[in-house]
């Protein structure tokens, strides 16, 4: 089948002109032709060979982005972060949810991974998610209960960020929380060992059956580690990306208690 059929050239490609015919005896084309110059051979790579590579040319934040007037935000963090979240999923962005927790380990050495915003309060004091408490984050925060959360939503160039103290809830509470995830959830929760060596993906569907098995018998079962945190919140900042990197970056700091929280908020420089 002809290239053209195949659709291996496009309409705009020059072909190559088709070899001319020599007459008997006479020299062939080919031998006629030069023969060109040998270039040295170089080693092929199917890809990139360095990261500055792969970001040639893709500037971060060259796309339109939304505005953010500061100087309008509330009072208080909390009803700006619901108007961005509510923002992110009308915009079609993934997991707008999924906050990256920061903590550091009895060493002091930091640590971070993706987990799930469970709620907010009214005034953005209060940022709760839940966790294993065995697991490393979980002896982190009971060794050091402070912690940072932080959001990005790349199609709109924003990021969210919160420091403060971290406090567990009590068993009730978690009990409550973990009944409403998803069967899926509980399961993964109840088979547990987060973190610790696994040989293989055999041993770890034999949990799963064990642990599935349990939730259809006691649909009310809870996983012994399961631990809903709060953090409440120091200072909370919303960065809105540009372009030209005109970043607006806005912090607010909590100045009255968590009980009756009052806040300043700051303009920083990008």
């Amino acid at each position: 089948m002809a290239a053209e059929e195949e659709g291996l050239s496009g309409p705009d490609e020059t072909r190559p002109a088709p070899e001319p015919r020599s007459e008997p005896g006479s020299p062939s084309a080919a031998e006629a032709r030069p023969e060109p110059p040998a270039e040295p051979v170089r080693e092929r790579r199917s890809g990139p060979r360095s990261v500055p590579e792969l970001l040639l040319g893709r500037p971060p934040m060259a796309r339109p982005l939304p505005s953010f007037d500061h100087e309008a935000a509330p009072a208080e963090p909390g009803p700006l972060f619901v108007d961005w979240l509510a923002t992110a999923l009308h915009a079609g962005v993934l997991d707008p949810q999924a906050f990256t927790l920061s903590t550091v380990d009895a060493d002091g050495m930091p640590d971070a991974r993706v987990l799930v915003l469970r709620d907010v309060d009214a005034a953005g004091t209060g940022w709760n998610f839940s966790a294993d408490a065995d697991s490393p984050k979980g002896r982190q925060l009971a060794d050091h209960p402070a912690a940072a959360l932080t959001a990005y939503w790349p199609q709109l160039g924003r990021q969210v960020r919160v420091r403060g103290t971290v406090e567990q809830a009590a068993d009730v509470v978690a009990a409550a929380e973990f009944a409403t995830r998803s069967p899926a959830a509980r399961v993964g929760a109840l088979v547990g060992r987060q973190s610790e060596p696994l040989g293989s993906f055999v041993e770890y569907d034999e949990a799963v059956t064990v642990a599935r098995r349990r939730l259809e018998t006691h649909p009310d079962a809870v996983a012994s580690g399961h631990a809903v945190y709060t953090l409440w919140a120091h200072e909370v900042e919303f960065w809105q990306g540009d372009a030209q990197r005109r970043h607006i970056r806005l912090r607010y700091t909590r100045t009255g208690p968590v009980s009756s929280p009052e806040w300043s908020r700051t303009l920083l420089w990008p």
